[in-house]
């Protein structure tokens, strides 16, 4: 599930051969808080790199096999690791080579012998620019409002989750659209404010339910949210749409017109599929709409589900 805003430890990887320049820079940083990893080579540092990226790299430029500057190319020419500032910790002090390191995309060059408050303030100065980077890539992602994922972000996850399924054919993957009933009316009656704080009492509760890591609950428009439930049967993914809507149900929000209905109530359309190459995700939104639809057309607060193959419905 998605956890909002995080304010994690950064973490520094240091890369260096000489056992006794690990040793030193780790004392250094000792009282930083930092989580501080260590590699005594290129090699085992884009490993590392490539099964846990760091918040940033010290990386000492002479070394076996593949040198500092070979090591910044490759992690530069990769989409994953492009972003990691990479800080040169160097004995080499000439000119040119302090210009080859910060064209191969560094953002800073220290030569040695080197001053241990130098390299705190440093690492301090870098590491804040890289959390305000990551603050704003994670506001980006937020709904203002209710302060759950946006459109943005479900759209990465959906291809993301898509994509892991369809690597293995046995993991189903389920999608639900929700809608609350007649909340035109409702804003227009009660007023925006109280139309707000309903938004939010919906989403909250949303967001209460879907207690593993990997669920989701997304605004996916104007009175309309999203639910993506990666390795959930429909037999799992129904059960959990319905414990939403009598959730909800239960909130009791009141409706301002009598005639229509008494309280807010929700309705959910939702399919579940085992992803093939012969569909995409975007035909799991379709479905998911047309039920959404048909649940609206019933008569409202109500779950219509259904499965599909590629090719089949059941």
């Amino acid at each position: 599930m998605f956890s909002g805003l995080q304010d994690t430890s950064s973490s520094v990887l240091i890369v260096d051969d000489a056992p006794d320049n690990l040793d030193l820079l780790q004392r250094i940083l000792a009282d930083e808080a930092y989580e501080i990893r260590v590699a005594p080579n290129g090699e085992f540092a884009l490993r590392a790199v490539e099964a846990n990226p760091p918040d940033l790299i010290l990386l000492d430029i002479h070394m076996p096999g593949l040198d500092g500057f070979e090591v910044c190319n490759l992690l530069k020419s990769n989409d994953r690791t492009r972003d990691i500032p990479i800080i040169f910790l160097t004995a080499l002090n000439n000119t040119e080579d302090e210009g080859r390191g910060l064209e191969l995309g560094a953002v800073d060059y220290i030569t040695k012998p080197f001053q241990a408050e130098i390299i705190k303030a440093r690492l301090r100065t870098h590491l804040k620019y890289v959390h305000q980077r990551n603050l704003l890539e994670q506001l980006a992602k937020l709904d203002p409002l209710t302060e759950i994922p946006n459109r943005r972000f479900l759209d990465e996850q959906l291809e993301k989750e898509w994509s892991r399924s369809l690597r293995s054919a046995s993991r189903p993957l389920s999608v639900a659209i929700l809608d609350v009933g007649f909340f035109k009316k409702h804003n227009d009656s009660m007023g925006h404010p109280m139309g707000d704080k309903a938004l939010i009492a919906i989403a909250r509760t949303m967001t209460q339910i879907l207690s593993r890591p990997a669920d989701l609950a997304a605004r996916f428009g104007g009175e309309e949210f999203f639910i993506l439930l990666p390795d959930t049967d429909q037999a799992g993914a129904e059960m959990i749409a319905e414990h939403i809507r009598k959730t909800v149900e239960a909130l009791a929000i009141t409706y301002p017109v009598a005639s229509v209905t008494h309280h807010l109530s929700v309705s959910i359309g939702g399919t579940t599929a085992l992803p093939s190459p012969g569909i995409g995700y975007n035909e799991l939104i379709e479905r998911a709409d047309a039920n959404l639809y048909e649940a609206k057309n019933s008569g409202r607060n109500r779950v219509i589900w259904s499965s599909f193959l590629a090719g089949k419905d059941e």
